[in-house]
């Protein structure tokens, strides 16, 4: 009997200190596999605290440049395009069509980053919304970078409506 005992405890034994491939045993595994697909969406903040409340939508900012230059707001939308050198900045979008373009997001005094890995993350921004002419060089380099230019004009310059973000929040 004792001998039955003894052989089922170091079965038993052996099968919980497998190894798979990866060389986690099996519990461990589980538990990473079960964190994962329990774990919460993860929140990165760059730059100022953005503050709660209300957000408009990248269409918004879009379809309505005039009432929006120079004022300082709060808008969400999914991050389409980000800055592959460095992360300095990023187009945020509510369309899934990659050509129609999105909002440009650069950071006031180039104070921040965010990680050329954030496209498809919700980005929640505050900053100062501003209509410029991108000289034809800019839109070069830019587009070097990634970026995506829906109004290039025959000098290769293009107009856009951008941010000027003092925050942002990312969350995957």
């Amino acid at each position: 009997m004792l001998n039955k005992v003894t052989i089922i405890l170091v079965v038993a034994a052996g099968l919980v200190a497998y190894e798979g491939p990866t060389g986690q045993s099996r519990a461990a595994a589980a538990s990473q596999e079960a964190a994962s697909t329990t774990r919460p969406h993860s929140l990165q903040r760059f730059g100022a605290e953005v503050p709660a409340g209300d957000a408009v939508s990248v269409a918004d900012v879009l379809t309505r440049p005039a009432a929006m230059t120079g004022k300082t707001i709060l808008v969400e939308g999914t991050v389409h395009r980000v800055c592959q050198r460095k992360g300095c900045w990023m187009e945020i979008t509510d369309s899934k069509d990659p050509d129609k373009g999105g909002c440009r997001i650069t950071f006031k005094d180039y104070g921040c980053f965010v990680p050329p890995d954030s496209v498809g993350a919700a980005a929640r921004v505050h900053g100062e919304v501003v209509g410029r002419t991108v000289a034809a060089a800019d839109v070069e380099h830019l587009e070097a970078e990634g970026a995506h230019f829906a109004n290039k004009a025959p000098d290769g310059s293009a107009s856009e409506i951008s941010i000027i973000a003092s925050g942002v929040e990312l969350r995957r």
